[in-house]
């Protein structure tokens, strides 16, 4: 057998030592100049995004505006689409926790029994004492803690910051309530529609945070300012259509 070896290699013009050498690299993963490891072949970065939830009108394919699918590699991919969704959730909480905190903060049970508690949203962190961040931390650590656990790979020196191969980005098995759908069509419209309500409630909250810095009024009340406003400019043109006079407008309308 050996013979037959040798011979296929000499018939192909290499000599047995540098097909054994080859044979080694090729096992090793080192390349002939041992300077080292050898790219792993792996799938598309961008061919992956398309198969992912997400994708859906008005944009029919992926919106990458930048290029960066195009331009990074499959690991760093997931690591990017998993923090979009964490991001994405979080987001969906901060937004509602906004308008439900600026709502509630009237009410004693609503951890404001000595009624610190007030105004834009931006200023309750401040605001709220001790007893409520401390458990607060430790249910974030122990979320996270899980999150690490689940998708995160054993950091190594080529393997540092990267997720398990296995793990779907945002699937962490927690389906409390069983929504998830066993169809795999259905499955994906709804991750869809998660991903797609995460983006808007990450403009959304951002949008909240910078008009409570410049307005300093909490969000009802600067949309139902901006109602009062209009309502206001709409009787001043019927007034002065039919030639009464203009209703004033309040000095702290003026300035929205």
């Amino acid at each position: 057998m050996a013979v037959a070896m040798r011979s296929a290699v000499q018939k192909a013009g290499a000599s047995p030592r540098v097909s054994a050498r080859r044979s080694v690299v090729v096992r090793s993963g080192k390349t002939l100049g041992g300077k080292g490891p050898v790219p792993p072949v792996e799938q598309d970065a961008y061919e992956y995004l398309k198969t992912c939830p997400g994708v859906s009108a008005p944009f029919d394919n992926v919106f990458d505006p930048a290029g960066l699918a195009r331009t990074t590699n499959l690991r760093d991919l997931k690591r990017w689409r998993e923090s979009e969704i964490v991001h994405g959730r979080v987001s969906m909480l901060a937004a509602l926790g906004f308008i439900v905190g600026e709502q509630l903060q009237d009410f004693p049970l609503f951890f404001n029994f000595d009624g610190r508690v007030e105004g834009p949203a931006i200023y309750h962190f401040q605001q709220i004492g001790q007893g409520f961040w401390e458990p607060l931390l430790i249910f974030i650590g122990v979320a996270e803690s899980y999150r690490v656990a689940v998708a995160w790979a054993t950091p190594t020196g080529t393997g540092f910051n990267a997720l398990k191969d296995e793990y779907e980005p945002g699937y962490l098995g927690f389906d409390p309530l069983n929504l998830l759908p066993e169809d795999e069509a259905a499955r994906k419209e709804l991750q869809t529609k998660e991903i797609n309500n995460g983006r808007l409630a990450m403009i959304a909250i951002a949008a909240f945070v910078a008009q409570e810095l410049v307005e300093q009024t909490e969000i009802f009340e600067h949309l139902f300012l901006r109602f009062e406003k209009e309502a206001i400019l709409e009787l001043d043109d019927l007034e002065r259509d039919i030639g009464l006079p203009l209703t004033p407008l309040p000095e702290e309308l003026k300035g929205i």
